[in-house]
């Protein structure tokens, strides 16, 4: 079953639980989806669903990063349980040290020395890690490792 279609079925399901929370954050991903579909007169495959989710759970960490600056308790613990329902349908996330080894790999093949290196080392690195690492980490241990 394809990841949309497994966002509807699950829609439905918690429309029946009468679990609104849930029920609304997988709502808006499917009108997220639906927008990206009619904006790119396409119809998303997993890949593009993915990337769609990848998006709004960014979009979370963001407003989550904010509200925590601003002292909005409520606004974060409900930014969270968004995030949490989201990442549900995402691959599991790669930790640093997981990216750290993969990162030396790439450096090792390309013979990176230095920080001059760093967007060849990105270029071949991120799409290994595709929608299994934030770029953010990544670019954070690649400078970390071209600058030891």
């Amino acid at each position: 079953m394809n990841l949309k279609r497994q966002l509807q079925l699950d829609t439905e399901t918690a429309m029946r639980e009468g679990d609104t929370n849930r029920r609304d954050t997988l709502r808006m991903l499917l009108a997220a989806i639906k927008q990206e579909e009619v904006d790119g007169q396409v119809e998303l495959d997993d890949d593009g669903v993915e990337k769609i989710l990848s998006k709004q759970a960014k979009q979370r960490k963001e407003s989550i990063i904010d509200a925590e600056k601003a002292g909005r308790v409520e606004l974060i613990a409900q930014e969270e349980a968004e995030l949490a329902i989201i990442e549900q349908y995402l691959p599991q996330q790669m930790t640093e040290y997981e990216v750290r080894q993969v990162a030396t790999i790439v450096i090792a093949e390309l013979g990176a020395t230095g920080m001059a290196d760093m967007g060849r080392v990105m270029g071949q690195l991120m799409p290994e890690l595709h929608g299994r690492a934030d770029g953010r980490l990544a670019s954070q241990v690649v400078r970390q490792l071209l600058q030891d």
